[in-house]
């Protein structure tokens, strides 16, 4: 399998394989009421098991849901049943939203079998596949901790790739962000942009029916926005959920070694001492 995506058809059809694990990734925006968690116990897909983006994070810093350290990373998705041998297959319930952040969270900590499901809930019920409501259980098992580094990118390594030009910063925020022309949705933040950096809006990798863009389709996305895909790539966002939605479509055209400015704008936009360009 060189997609990073399966459908919900390939996922029903294998549901009941023990090596076949199924997570819930449904995280929203601040100032959105929904819960994450009580949507997934309100119904998700059968012997799913809820990711909390906002719980398996790094605790001790101001940045929202930082990754954690690779122990921390190990025992939580260890505590979820989630073995590197396994097939795993994430999702979220707006579709394609907040998934690709926890597959790139895996991928991090060495898992190497880990997929999306494409559209999400939203397709897996449009489909007429089978819900289930409820907390969920897990059978924990021993993870051993590990972290790819090469998937994380930190404040320090985009100013000097930017200074030096040599990797594209691809930002998934939306253009009236990018541009600096409206408040950023964090309090604080200045607005605007990396300077140099290309703007390719996560919105426009998903389709209408909230599956992501085929891949032809996606590379006229990238190539209309500038971006060369023969060279390196570091994608970034407001912070660091959407930009892995990027990187997922990077990845589903060859491209598995696209890292994630972790911080994002709000670790940039908060700083003084970092950069700022606002316009197109």
């Amino acid at each position: 399998m060189t997609d990073p995506l399966v459908t919900v058809d390939w996922l029903a059809a294998r549901l009941d394989e023990p090596n076949v694990k199924v997570v819930d990734a449904t995280w929203f925006l601040p100032g959105d009421p929904r819960s994450p968690r009580g949507e997934y116990e309100a119904a998700h897909i059968p012997g799913a098991v809820f990711f909390d983006i906002e719980d398996i994070k790094d605790k001790a810093s101001s940045l929202p849901h930082m990754l954690p350290a690779p122990e921390a990373t190990a025992a939580a998705v260890g505590a979820l049943g989630l073995n590197r041998g396994d097939t795993i297959v994430i999702y979220d319930a707006q579709g394609i939203f907040s998934g690709p952040r926890v597959w790139w969270h895996l991928r991090t900590a060495g898992f190497d079998k880990v997929f999306v499901l494409d559209g999400g809930l939203t397709l897996w019920r449009a489909a007429g596949h089978p819900v289930e409501q409820g907390g969920g259980t897990a059978t924990a098992v021993q993870v051993a901790a590990q972290f790819d580094a090469a998937l994380v990118a930190d404040a320090d390594q985009v100013r000097t790739h930017l200074e030096a030009g040599d990797v594209q910063i691809v930002d998934a925020r939306a253009a009236d962000r990018f541009r600096g022309d409206v408040p950023e949705i964090r309090p604080g933040l200045r607005s605007g942009h990396m300077p140099g950096a290309l703007n390719t809006p996560w919105q426009q990798v998903i389709g209408p029916d909230g599956a992501m863009l085929p891949p032809d389709d996606l590379r006229a996305v990238f190539t209309e926005a500038g971006v060369d895909l023969d060279r390196p790539i570091i994608t970034t966002c407001g912070s660091g959920v959407s930009a892995a939605i990027l990187a997922l479509a990077f990845a589903r055209l060859g491209r598995l070694d696209v890292p994630v400015y972790d911080g994002s704008w709000t670790e940039w936009g908060g700083r003084n001492d970092l950069p700022v360009a606002t316009g197109a």
